[in-house]
């Protein structure tokens, strides 16, 4: 269980320093593609404009730590109960909230910190509470479920996130952060692991799904970066990634609490979510400030 933790903590800071180095590089490439006119014509950024932020330093740097994070996230994927390694890697919220004050020159209000001190709290109330994980083997039915909604969900996602635009910011981090739930699912019903089979692992219809995922919520985050606020794009990804993975673990996988604690584990859990929708409306980019928010941010750049 300590390594589990320690894993899953390592994990979201690694996911929290990227999110914030990949939305400085998104920001200045949406910059620089606003002022030279190449949005869609609904005012999102375009897929040339996403492939520009992709090749900033700061995003490639970012991108390496996300790669690091998924690593040592997918080990506590198999360490804990999903409902505590999702939520607790979810947790690079505070993460990013903290360092977009420095690099991003981001303001917090007190709701917002009130807002990931819930989270915070919460994350002790699941940790407490959390039993063992369950076996995560499932028929290869339900692993080619996964697949194919990974690719509705990818695939849909995109669609209608080019179609919305500049309105689509939340929804896009939503749905990356179902993407990373479908993929941490993935990691824990992966065939081929332990012990080590090669033909079971290429063989797995859970492997592909772990691959749409996980590029798909990564460009769906990226665009998110790109056109709305940090902290809000990464609460509603911490949504996605905490419900639907928690759910299923309890439901399908067998994970559990420990006796006489599951309403711990539901308040904890209930609180995680809360606090992450809590900051994502807070964080609404629709404010006031937002134009000396964008001035700092030239200033970043």
């Amino acid at each position: 269980m300590l390594l589990g933790l320690l894993t899953a903590i390592a994990a979201s800071v690694c996911y929290g320093t990227g999110s914030v180095l990949q939305a400085v590089g998104s920001r200045k490439s949406a910059r620089r593609d606003a002022a030279d006119g190449d949005r869609t014509q609904h005012g999102g950024p375009s897929l040339s404009s996403t492939a520009k932020a992709a090749m900033t330093w700061e995003f490639i740097v970012g991108t390496v730590l996300d790669f690091v994070g998924f690593g040592l996230g997918a080990l506590a994927a198999r360490l804990l109960p999903l409902f505590l390694s999702q939520t607790v890697i979810s947790a690079n919220l505070v993460i990013t909230a903290v360092l977009s004050v420095k690099l991003l020159g981001i303001r917090l209000s007190r709701a917002e910190w009130t807002s990931i001190g819930v989270v915070c709290s919460a994350l002790v109330l699941l940790a407490s509470a959390a039993g063992h994980e369950g076996s995560g083997h499932t028929a290869v039915a339900t692993h080619w479920w996964l697949l194919a909604v990974a690719l509705l969900l990818m695939a849909g996602g995109t669609v209608v996130v080019r179609l919305l635009g500049a309105r689509a910011a939340i929804l896009a981090g939503l749905l990356s952060g179902l993407g990373f739930g479908a993929l941490g699912v993935g990691v824990r019903i992966l065939n081929g692991v332990d012990p080590f089979d090669a033909g079971a692992l290429l063989g797995d219809p859970a492997l592909y799904a772990i691959l749409v995922a996980g590029i798909g919520g990564m460009y769906l985050h990226t665009v998110a970066l790109q056109i709305g606020s940090v902290n809000g794009a990464t609460a509603a990804l911490v949504v996605g990634e905490t419900v639907l993975p928690g759910a299923i673990g309890v439901v399908w996988l067998g994970d559990a609490s420990r006796a006489g604690l599951a309403w711990m584990a539901v308040l904890g859990f209930v609180l995680a979510v809360g606090g992450a929708v809590a900051v994502a409306w807070f964080g609404s980019p629709d404010t006031a400030e937002e134009p000396a928010r964008r001035d700092t941010l030239a200033e970043v750049g």
